[in-house]
């Protein structure tokens, strides 16, 4: 069937086999990538109709509000990428949920150039459509976070390596080494990509001649050069990522595999759908994996030692030192694993089976559109989301209101529940920075005198323990000082949803204070001074 309709294809598919004929002209793969990114912007726009930003992505802009080389919590690079993005686009949920899908479309871009390294044609379009079918570059993608950024970065990084490794020019090397850092300042994960390339290159019948070469030292030397302002960040203010990042390293024997069963399961479930588009496509022609394995080029072979070692270097970590091992962590090496199957592949792919993967990846999209998005923003809107979600906008406006009534002036310093006050920053109009040093994100200390003098707010939902016992204590710090209690309700399209109350602790400034942005921003960059 398949050779007969790639000879004479029914008249549907024309339109699509001349896309496919466009992808060595160049406009076949930039026009999947656009229609990609505008679909499933529009999916997180319906879907999410009702709520606010994630706080994953609410925290990203947080953090870029404010350039440093470092931040407590996390390397820097997300913040960097929001605030790069929004200094163009405009600070709403459109604005944002577009830059998650783009930075996804992108991601997809530099995977196609490591693909373009093996195969030419409809097989570049079918390893982009088996990842569309993974969960990575949509639902994973939305919450532009830490591990989101990491999508891009690491196919990027990964294109640059088998550039150096085959060319081992001074370009390429570089390259690598810059992609390389700039992936450590994506997330700490990357070192096990870094990791992996060095296990690739040893593992290599060519490692001799790509050791003795230039190449490798000039990618350590560009890559510390890139690296070193963070690397600096970290010597003079205590490292406190690491501290971060070791707190997931408290397990067991016991744990660790459990943790190591999970991540394999959840990675073999993000590939399920992908896998089983696989089988119909190769048909009985899964019979020749072994001698196409056998058969595997150069370039293949050393992609192919990459992806192994970001498989198997997490794991052997994990069970060494008991680390948590999300899978959701290792979610954007999985093109690895595709590009690996389809370049790999020695005999033809008709395109008919590509025709019939683009039908499949349009019609999830559109499903997703048109009845799960509404689906999905109907439900919140009844039922709601854990972080509250559904309330960001409406409490960020009604105490930008209460404030300014109080006061006269706009909000400059907010905090409380941290997934309120980084929406507080974002939703009002007055864009009050978050007052609390992100060294301290998770203990409950009291503001800084100065603090209060310049004038602060805080906020909680009802019911929060901690935040309710913490506000006690600040206003028994405070001295003047209004609480209030106000009940938002979610909205979807006119229809009210459901509701929920929120606390709110005003200290109004001083006189003499200074309630200028400015010096908010010092306290969101303190580290080493009184918790709040």
């Amino acid at each position: 069937m398949a050779e007969r309709s790639d000879r004479a294809p029914a008249r549907w598919r024309l339109p699509l086999l001349r896309w496919l004929d466009g992808v060595e002209a160049g406009w076949g793969v930039p026009l999947l990538l656009v229609c990609f990114v505008a679909v499933w912007t529009l999916y997180l726009a319906i879907a999410y109709a009702g709520g606010g930003l994630h706080p994953d992505t609410l925290e990203s802009w947080t953090l870029g509000r404010h350039f440093a080389w470092g931040y407590h919590k996390h390397p820097p690079l997300m913040g960097w990428v929001a605030a790069a993005w929004t200094s163009v686009f405009p600070l709403s949920d459109w604005s944002l949920q577009l830059m998650a899908m783009a930075n996804a479309g992108l991601a997809l871009f530099f995977v196609d150039l490591v693909a373009r390294q093996f195969v030419t044609g409809h097989k570049r379009i079918l390893v982009l459509l088996l990842l569309m079918l993974t969960p990575a570059y949509q639902f994973h993608a939305q919450r532009f976070n830490a591990n989101a950024v990491l999508l891009v970065i690491w196919p990027l990084a990964t294109w640059c390596f088998l550039r150096a490794f085959e060319a081992r020019s001074a370009f390429w090397a570089a390259a690598a080494g810059c992609a390389t850092a700039l992936a450590m300042v994506g997330k700490y994960y990357s070192v096990f990509l870094i990791a992996s390339f060095a296990f690739a290159a040893l593992a290599h019948p060519a490692r001799r001649a790509y050791f003795t070469s230039a190449s490798p030292w000039i990618s350590i030397v560009a890559g510390l050069a890139v690296l070193s302002p963070h690397l600096y960040w970290l010597a003079t203010t205590g490292a406190s990522t690491f501290t971060y990042a070791l707190n997931h390293a408290n397990g067991n024997a016991i744990s660790s595999l459990g943790e190591v069963k999970n991540f394999l399961l959840g990675l073999a479930a993000a590939m399920s759908v992908s896998a089983v588009i696989w089988v119909l496509i190769a048909g009985t022609r899964l019979k020749q994996f072994s001698a196409d394995f056998a058969a595997m080029s150069p370039g293949l072979r050393l992609l192919f030692y990459v992806a192994i070692g970001t498989i198997a270097l997490p794991v052997l970590t994990s069970l060494a030192m008991g680390t948590d091992l999300p899978s959701l962590w290792a979610l954007q090496g999985l093109f690895l694993f595709v590009v690996l199957i389809v370049c790999g592949t020695r005999y033809p792919i008709e395109r008919f089976y590509t025709v019939n993967a683009t039908i499949i990846v349009a019609g999830v999209a559109l499903a997703a559109v048109l009845v799960a998005a509404p689906i999905h923003a109907i439900y919140r809107n009844i039922n709601g989301y854990e972080e509250g979600r559904n309330f960001y906008a409406q409490a960020a406006n009604e105490v930008t209101r209460q404030w300014r009534e109080l006061t006269g002036e706009p909000l400059s310093a907010i905090s409380g529940d941290d997934s309120l006050a980084f929406s507080m920053a974002f939703y009002s109009p007055d864009h009050p920075y978050y007052a609390r040093p992100l060294a301290y994100q998770y203990e409950w200390g009291l503001p800084r005198k100065t603090t209060l003098d310049r004038g602060w707010a805080a906020l909680c939902f009802r019911g929060q323990d901690n935040c309710g016992r913490w506000m006690e204590e600040v206003s028994s710090r405070a001295g003047n000082f209004v609480r209030r209690e106000f009940t938002v309700q979610a909205s979807l399209w006119g229809k009210p949803g459901l509701t929920r109350d929120v606390v709110v602790l005003m200290v109004p400034p001083r006189a003499n204070g200074d309630a200028a942005p400015e010096s908010a921003a010092q306290d969101f960059s303190a580290s080493k001074r009184s918790p709040e």
